[in-house]
């Protein structure tokens, strides 16, 4: 017979194995010596210890999931009761106890994490459904409309909370958003029947315009197109494809007058000279304009010559393409100063900008503390794992910064 601390093997080689409860028999062996019957039960002691030793790591290193975890455990404790092994198996079993433990433990705090994660969301959720019907009044309909998309995006990012609450609150998150939209469509449906308006006025004054066109009555038919003049700009603006279409014929019928008054009055030249002379200092005004560096002053001081141009009135022939070249030249470069800012102002892209770059730094923040926890937690691979997530999305958000400083953001 041999034998150690934790088993024997008997004259007819039944193995045991020594247990707080008394021993127990793990096997038989007939194939060689006792000490190799002990050697190698106790093998499979070794491999069982290893097993228990890989989920201790696991559970206590890693991020495994609580229900994989009691799986293996449950499998493991099952394994030590009917261990064909030899060893201390009593030891085994109090290990299993403990992990089983720290396993419960880690259950609960993710219970509680989870349950701080639907607080907070139905927090944010609250607070997004506060301001959206704050927002819902609102008679700044691009701000207003921007910022009700943004908290829309914010509301996609956040968890769902239980069926009913979430349902609720979207309810109302959505009924204002709908109250705003009507608002909207009642403004501008208001907005388009006033250029409608506007419109059919103009198409009045255009139809009188081209109608006066033809007329010989010099004194008379000037004074009457500086009648539908004023009267135009009292109209108010239509659409802007129907107002450059109208404009473009109540100069047109304009033009045709004046010009045919042009020629039938040559004696006029000299006036026309003197015109040409008016324009010409008013253009060194005008150009003086440039370059632009306050574009509301600008635009002003471009209205004012143009006023002045028009009261004016015409220069030979001859000059008039080059004097209008160059208000035009001015005129554009007014407009394009002016697509310029509103490129550079426009509250959508900015908006999109911002939210971007708010929710990569959210990222950042959230990968850097999980890192801190794994370099905490001596856990290299994951450290590895989270520092390249962390130079990709600080990457990603310091171009979205760059991207809205361009914005003045």
């Amino acid at each position: 017979m041999s034998s150690d601390p934790w088993g024997r093997v008997d004259e007819q080689g039944t193995v045991y194995v020594r247990t707080a409860e008394g021993e127990r028999v793990v096997g038989s062996w007939q194939a060689g010596s006792p000490e190799e019957a002990l050697a190698y039960f106790e093998r499979k002691y070794q491999g069982l210890e290893a097993e228990i030793g890989l989920l201790e790591h696991r559970v206590r290193k890693t991020d495994l999931a609580a229900k994989e975890a009691q799986v293996a455990l449950d499998h493991l404790k099952a394994q030590v009761a009917e261990a064909h092994a030899v060893g201390d198996l009593d030891s085994l079993a109090k290990r299993l106890e403990t992990l089983s433990g720290e396993i419960e433990s880690r259950q609960a705090e993710r219970r509680a994490a989870r349950a701080k994660a639907q607080e907070d969301a139905r927090s944010a959720k609250e607070a997004l459904v506060a301001e959206a019907e704050q927002l819902a009044e609102s008679t700044q309909w691009r701000e207003a409309g921007d910022r009700l998309r943004a908290l829309v995006e914010t509301w996609k990012g956040l968890p769902r909370l239980d069926r009913k609450s979430d349902d609720e609150l979207w309810h109302r998150f959505s009924h204002a958003r709908s109250v705003f939209s009507k608002h909207r469509k009642a403004h501008f449906a208001a907005l388009d029947n006033e250029r409608e308006h506007a419109r059919q006025t103009k198409e009045k004054l255009v139809a009188e315009a081209e109608a006066l066109s033809g007329s010989t009555e010099w004194g008379d038919t000037a004074a009457r197109y500086r009648d539908l003049m004023a009267q135009w700009k009292a109209a108010g603006r239509a659409q802007r494809d129907a107002e450059e279409e109208l404009w473009a014929r109540f100069r047109g019928a304009q033009d045709v007058f004046f010009q045919a008054r042009s020629s039938a009055f040559s004696e006029r030249d000299a006036e026309q000279g003197e015109n040409q002379k008016l324009k010409e200092a008013l253009l060194l005004e005008a150009e003086a304009i440039l370059p632009i560096t306050d574009l509301k002053a600008a635009k002003a001081a471009l209205r004012e010559v143009n006023e002045r141009w028009e009261a004016i009135g015409h220069v030979p022939r001859a000059a008039r393409g080059q004097l209008d070249g160059r208000l035009n030249a001015v005129e554009r470069a007014v407009r394009e100063a002016e697509d310029a800012e509103w490129q550079r102002t426009n509250p959508e892209a900015k908006a999109r900008a911002a939210g971007m770059t708010g929710l990569l730094q959210q990222a950042v923040d959230k990968l850097q503390a999980d890192l801190d926890k794994a370099r905490a937690a001596g856990n290299a691979s994951r450290v590895a794992k989270l520092e390249s997530e962390l130079a990709g999305r600080q990457a990603l958000l310091d171009q979205a910064q760059k991207s809205l400083e361009e914005f003045g953001g």
